[in-house]
């Protein structure tokens, strides 16, 4: 029981030297990484949209 309690302890303290970034920081870095997913999903989608129908132009000849 000793070893779960210092292992905890260890924990809390690590936790306590951990610099949080700031909550402007954290929406800033948010939207950046949405805006990319959007930007990433669309490209991603717009190819397979083009590989489907040359494939269906192929295949229909």
């Amino acid at each position: 029981m000793q070893r779960l309690t210092g292992y905890f302890r260890e924990v809390r303290a690590e936790l306590l030297k951990v610099i949080w970034p700031k909550r402007k920081e954290v929406i800033k870095l948010t939207g950046t990484v949405v805006i990319l997913s959007v930007i990433v999903s669309a490209y991603l989608g717009a190819l397979d949209y083009l590989f489907a129908r040359a494939l269906e132009l192929l295949l229909v000849q």
